[in-house]
């Protein structure tokens, strides 16, 4: 007798790690933990963050980290799309506040626009797409690099003390939990890295779990403090319609800017999946030093994003596996004298 599995229909553009997000927050919520319970799973988290920031150092090759580096113009465009683009549009949306958007709201809308881009999901959609992959693999690396030291900043920048202030210790917290965990991933690529290849799928589980823990943290922390009551479903839907602005603005600069610089299809697509997208994983920590108690509240419109971008993403990737490449619709053309 055969076991089935549960799938979801095709048709229905919801990764199941998405489901399983949801799920982590509505645990959160029953389930909160409270007193050690609370410290035990922050280290964790803290652990967990650190191990994530490691395996993507370890993954990276040095070689493909410096055969990126050439392909200059294409980093800097998704490094403006995050760093710039999504900024001023994060500033231009103050005048949504308070009448449609909360403060603590729009703070964490502006926070959302200042993290770094994605790594792993960036990757995964481009290589769905036929796009350019080692380019979408640098142009993420390099975004979360760059955002351990420009997020903090901009966001003593453009937050100030709304975002809990912003310190020599809060930069000292974020690279220790980010960068340094990077950069010893990348020195002991060369022992670990054979292990890592040959467990890729079993890591790949590590890495999602990793960020469903930090995920449980942050929430059950807004439960116990009794943030979630300061928002109402209206706002929360007004959020939801703010962000799909956001995202179906940035999609159509990074796709349409990218062909007006000149890129060609492959670098197009990995432009727009590096250059809409924000970090869940690296954002949750940030925003845990910069936010301090209120950290939960503030990373809900990040949660909001992270979840959008992938179904909307997963949704663009598939029809984009459709269309012909360059040198197909070469050989197609070159067809079509030979029947006639």
């Amino acid at each position: 007798m055969s076991r089935r599995t549960l799938q979801l229909p095709s048709w229905l553009p919801i990764d199941p790690y998405i489901l399983a997000l949801i799920s982590t927050v509505a645990v959160a919520a029953l389930l909160p933990a409270r007193g050690g319970a609370a410290d035990v799973a922050s280290w964790a988290s803290t652990g967990a963050v650190a191990l994530l920031f490691f395996l993507y150092g370890a993954r990276l090759s040095t070689r493909e980290a410096m055969d990126g580096l050439r392909h200059w113009r294409l980093h800097l465009t998704v490094l403006i799309c995050t760093f710039v683009a999504f900024p001023l549009l994060g500033l231009a949306a103050r005048g949504l506040e308070p009448s449609v958007l909360t403060p603590q709201l729009y703070h964490g809308l502006l926070f959302l626009c200042l993290v770094p881009s994605t790594i792993q999901s960036s990757i995964a959609f481009t290589s769905i797409a036929r796009g350019n992959v080692p380019a979408a693999i640098c142009a993420g690396s390099f975004s979360s690099l760059a955002g351990i030291v420009v997020t903090p900043v901009l966001a003593a920048l453009v937050l100030g003390n709304s975002g809990g202030g912003f310190s020599a210790d809060s930069l000292v917290k974020i690279v220790l939990q980010l960068l340094v965990p990077f950069v010893a991933g990348q020195l002991l690529r060369r022992w670990v890295g054979g292990f890592l290849v040959r467990n890729k799928k079993v890591l790949g589980y590590v890495d999602r779990g990793s960020i469903l823990l930090v995920v449980y943290t942050a929430f059950s922390e807004g439960m116990v403090q009794g943030v979630w009551g300061q928002v109402d479903f209206l706002q929360l839907l007004a959020l939801l319609g703010v962000e799909a602005l956001l995202l179906a603005a940035m999609l159509s600069l990074s796709w349409y800017g990218a062909k007006r610089l000149g890129f060609g299809r492959a670098d197009r697509i990995a432009i727009q999946f590096a250059g809409s997208k924000k970090s869940l994983a690296a954002g949750l920590p940030m925003a845990s030093v910069l936010f301090g108690a209120q950290a939960s509240l503030a990373v809900l419109p990040l949660m909001l994003f992270h979840q959008m971008q992938l179904m909307v993403c997963a949704v663009i990737a598939k029809r984009r596996s459709r269309d012909p490449l360059p040198e197909e619709e070469a050989v197609a053309d070159a067809r079509v004298p030979a029947m006639r």
